[in-house]
C-alpha cells in the first residue's frame, strides 16, 4: 500500500499506522519471509512461536499497514514489546532488512495512538523524560542511591520489606556497587602516555549509567586509550544517548537529547567519540538515521555517527600498546547484543583479550544470545528475562571461568543478578577494568581533574 497524505490534517498514513515515525513501506517490504531470523531470535527460542520470532512480528506491522489488523490490537501490542530488539535477526538475514527502526517505530505508533493510565504516564514521564533528560539530575539521584547504600538504609529498607513494598527489591538486586565518584563532563581529562608516533585526540561518551553507577569503568577505558596514545577529555553538556527512549517509543524525546549531544561534540571537531556502552554506541550509531527528516541536523547528525567508536573497535582500530602485567586468570565473554549484532563487533573485544598476559578465554555456549537485560526489558518483562538470563548463566557456569566480561552495562547487571540467582559466585567485569589491570590499573593513569576546553 502507498503512503499517503491526507491534506486536510495533513497526516502521514500507511494503512492503519498514521502521524510521526510510521514503519517505512521500502524496510517492510525488503523482508522475503525466508524464515532465517527464526533460530537466532530469543523470544522465538523461548516460545516456538511463530509470532513472538522477526517473521512473525514483520507480518504483524504488514498487516497493519495494509488496514488488515488494527494498530491497538492487543495481539500486535503485545509482541512490538515482548521483542527484545536485540537485533540478531539483522546480523543473519540474507535481505538486509532494518528491523531495529520498524520495531520501534511500531512502538512509537503504539504510544501516539494507545490510551494510558495517569500511572503509566507518570512512571514513563518521571523514569525516562525527567530523570534521563539531564545527566545534572541523574547525578544528583545516583549520589542519594549512593548514599542509602553505604548509610545502611538500603539494607534496612530491604530487611523491612519497604523495597518488596514499593517494588524495587527486583531492581535492587539488579544494581551493583555504585563508583564513589561520578565523572562531571569537562572535570577530568587524561594525557597520552609517550608512545611512537603522533599524539592523537579522542572523546568519551560518558553516558548516563556508565558516568554515574560505572563511572570507575569510564575512567578505565580513558586511562587504556590515553596508554595508547590519546589525550581523552570528557566534552561539557553532553547527555543521555536517548536509546531508552527510542526503545520505549518515545522519538521526539530521544531527538532532542541527540540534537544536544550534537552540538556538544560538534566543538571537538572530527575526533573520534568513544563509548563503553554497547547500547548507547548503537544508539549514537544510528543519530543519522533518528534526524534523516530533520533538515537542520540530517547532516551533521551523519557526521556524528561516523565518528563514534566502541571502545574495543577504536583499539582495534590501531597497533595496540601491548599490556604487560600478567592476568593469571581463566574468564569467558558475554556478547553485549548491541554490540555483537547492531554494530558487527564481535573480533576486537577477543583479540584484545588475548592480548592480556597470562590470561585465557574460554568460550560459553551461546554468547551472543541475549542475556534479557534490553534495556529496562529485565524490570518490565521479569519472567522472560529472567529465563533468558538463567540461560546465560548456566552457560557460563559450564565454563571453568572465574569471571564473565562484557562490555555493557544493563549485560553486567544481568549477567551478574543471573548468576547469583543460580549459586554462582563468579565476578562479571568490563572489558575495559580487565584491560586496565593488566595495563597497571590506576596507578598508570595521567588524569588532569580540572575543566577542559570542550
Amino acid at each position: 500500500m502507498a503512503v499517503a497524505i491526507e491534506n486536510d490534517a495533513n497526516i502521514l498514513r500507511l494503512g492503519g499506522f498514521s502521524g510521526p515515525d510510521i514503519p517505512e513501506d521500502d524496510l517492510l517490504r525488503a523482508c522475503v519471509h525466508c524464515g532465517m531470523c527464526l533460530s537466532s531470535c530469543p523470544t522465538y527460542r523461548l516460545t516456538g512461536q511463530e509470532m513472538s520470532s522477526p517473521r512473525g512480528r514483520l507480518w504483524l506491522m504488514r498487516a497493519v499497514a495494509d488496514d488488515r489488523l488494527e494498530l491497538l490490537d492487543p495481539l500486535f501490542d503485545e509482541q512490538m514489546y515482548q521483542c527484545l530488539n536485540c537485533r540478531a535477526c539483522e546480523a543473519v538475514c540474507p535481505s538486509g532488512v532494518h528491523y531495529g527502526p520498524l520495531v520501534e517505530a511500531s512502538r512509537a505508533q503504539l504510544e501516539q495512538h494507545r490510551p494510558r493510565s495517569a500511572q503509566e504516564r507518570a512512571l514513563r514521564r518521571v523514569g525516562l523524560d525527567w530523570l534521563f533528560a539531564d545527566s545534572g539530575r541523574l547525578r544528583l539521584v545516583v549520589r542519594m542511591l549512593r548514599l542509602a547504600e553505604k548509610t545502611g538504609m538500603t539494607a534496612l529498607a530491604r530487611r523491612t520489606g519497604l523495597l518488596k513494598l514499593l517494588g524495587m527489591e527486583d531492581l535492587q538486586a539488579l544494581t551493583p556497587e555504585i563508583s564513589r565518584r561520578p565523572i562531571v563532563p569537562g572535570n577530568e581529562r587524561w594525557l597520552a602516555d609517550p608512545v611512537s608516533g603522533e599524539r592523537r585526540h579522542a572523546r568519551l561518551f560518558n553516558g548516563c549509567v556508565m558516568g554515574t553507577v560505572f563511572a570507575n569503568t569510564n575512567r578505565a577505558a580513558a586511562r587504556v586509550v590515553a596508554r595508547n596514545g590519546s589525550d581523552i577529555d570528557v566534552p561539557v553538556e553532553q547527555q543521555c544517548c536517548g536509546a531508552l527512549h527510542v526503545h520505549a517509543g518515545m522519538m521526539e524525546e530521544a531527538r532532542v537529547l541527540a540534537r544536544r549531544n550534537i552540538d556538544a561534540f560538534e566543538r571537538s571537531g572530527d575526533d573520534p567519540i568513544i563509548v563503553t556502552a554497547a547500547g548507547c554506541g548503537a544508539a549514537l550509531k544510528e543519530y543519522g538515521f533518528l534526524l534523516k527528516d530533520d533538515a537542520a541536523y540530517a547532516e551533521r547528525a551523519q557526521r556524528f555517527s561516523d565518528r563514534v567508536r566502541d571502545f574495543t573497535e577504536y583499539l582495534g582500530e590501531r597497533d595496540l600498546v601491548p599490556p604487560s602485567k600478567p592476568v593469571p586468570r581463566t574468564v569467558t565473554y558475554q556478547e553485549p547484543c548491541h554490540l555483537v549484532h547492531a554494530q558487527r563487533i564481535s573480533r576486537q573485544p577477543r583479540d584484545l583479550m588475548n592480548a592480556i598476559p597470562g590470561l585465557e578465554l574460554v568460550e560459553m555456549r551461546e554468547s551472543s544470545l541475549c542475556c534479557g537485560s534490553a534495556g529496562i526489558y529485565n524490570i518490565i518483562r521479569e519472567e522472560m528475562a529472567n529465563e533468558l538470563g538463567d540461560r546465560k548463566a548456566r552457560h557460563a557456569m559450564e565454563t571453568p571461568a572465574t569471571e564473565v566480561i562484557t562490555a555493557n552495562p544493563g549485560c553486567q547487571m544481568q549477567v551478574r543478578a543471573s548468576l547469583r540467582r543460580n549459586g554462582s559466585s563468579a565476578r562479571v567485569r568490563h572489558i575495559a577494568e580487565l584491560l586496565d589491570e593488566s595495563y597497571g590499573g590506576a596507578k598508570s593513569k595521567r588524569a588532569i581533574i580540572g575543566r577542559s576546553e570542550y
